[in-house]
């Protein structure tokens, strides 16, 4: 039997306010959830890119189509140091494109978390053929096993990706793309320096705070984007009301393992009940600060911009203890 659309629309407005149990509704909560490297929403944030064109089948003649630059048949071969406008030292591979490192990913020990969809905006560099050039250090090139068997290049640990929107040697758009993609620096660190001095980002925990000379203390996440909270969601029972295109400009913050933090009030409002991980009815985990859902915003660029305060006034940043920066609750 067809549904009508009104049906689906009615079926999809009840899932978007559907309210899920969590610790914020039980005695004691659950362990802190490890898994950190979950795999991002479909989409350049992380597991986004289907259709972008990367191992396409066949072109309109019929004829095989040839590899992107970025295609993941293409070897490593020798890698070597470029110098990028406004990111500095970043390594490329022998074709002079743009090798990238994940943030959902691990490096000690080394793991993988970009696979589907992901994997096709952000193919992996196969480790086979790769050797180090020069400005690389041989000693920090290893690899990865994927779930498909494949071997993936690591750098100082990091899996190493190239970007399908990257066509040109010398490209970058890659760089800080949802707040988890950034170029691979020499080391193995993050790229995100100015000019040729190849400074990379500073090394912050999953969640910390700083003082913003307007907004006052703030929390950010371990790029130092600030981290935002939606009036419309729901603190006692959590419910999210950010779904669907919504988290392409406010995406999720995955969980942090509480070690991991620094000046982050764990215990909100109500003891042992403050930093949970909220199980999401579209299946993303999601960090909260007391029981309250927090993001960051796309249209933040670079670490430090706050351009998601007040927007449509229901978006504001979240100070520590999980309080709204200039709205009342």
């Amino acid at each position: 039997m067809k549904t009508s659309w009104r049906s689906a629309s009615l079926v999809a407005s009840a899932a978007a306010v559907l309210a899920l149990t969590t610790a914020c509704g039980q005695d004691s909560p659950p362990a802190a959830s490890q898994n950190v490297g979950a795999t991002a929403a479909p989409g350049d944030y992380g597991n986004i890119g289907a259709g972008t064109g990367v191992g396409a089948s066949g072109t309109a003649s019929g004829q095989p189509a040839a590899p992107s630059p970025s295609s993941p048949s293409n070897p490593a071969g020798k890698l070597s140091v470029s110098t990028a406008e406004e990111v500095g030292k970043v390594v490329t591979d022998s074709l002079g494109l743009t090798l990238y490192r994940f943030d959902q990913d691990t490096a000690e020990p080394p793991k993988t978390n970009c696979d589907g969809d992901c994997a096709k905006t952000w193919p992996p560099v196969p480790a086979d053929d790769a050797e180090a050039g020069e400005g690389i250090d041989k000693a920090l090139l290893g690899s990865v096993t994927r779930a498909d068997g494949t071997k993936q290049l690591t750098v100082g640990g990091w899996p190493a990706y190239r970007y399908a929107k990257d066509v040109n040697a010398g490209d970058v758009k890659g760089q800080g793309v949802g707040g988890k993609w950034y170029a691979l620096a020499p080391d193995g660190k993050k790229a995100q320096g100015g000019g040729g001095g190849g400074a990379q980002a500073e090394e912050l925990p999953g969640l910390s705070t700083r003082n913003d000379p307007e907004l006052g203390e703030i929390v950010i996440d371990k790029n130092g984007m600030t981290v935002y909270r939606f009036m419309k969601d729901s603190q006692w029972p959590m419910k999210t009301a950010c779904t669907g295109a919504c988290l392409d400009k406010w995406p999720v913050i995955a969980p942090v393992d509480e070690k991991d933090t620094k000046g982050i009030d764990l215990q909100g409002s109500t003891p042992n009940r403050g930093y949970v991980v909220f199980d999401r009815p579209d299946g993303i985990k999601q960090q909260t600060i007391d029981c309250i859902p927090i993001y960051t915003f796309a249209g933040d660029k670079k670490a430090g911009d706050t351009n998601g305060q007040g927007v449509g006034g229901t978006w504001y940043a979240i100070r520590p203890d999980g309080k709204p920066v200039g709205a009342s609750e």
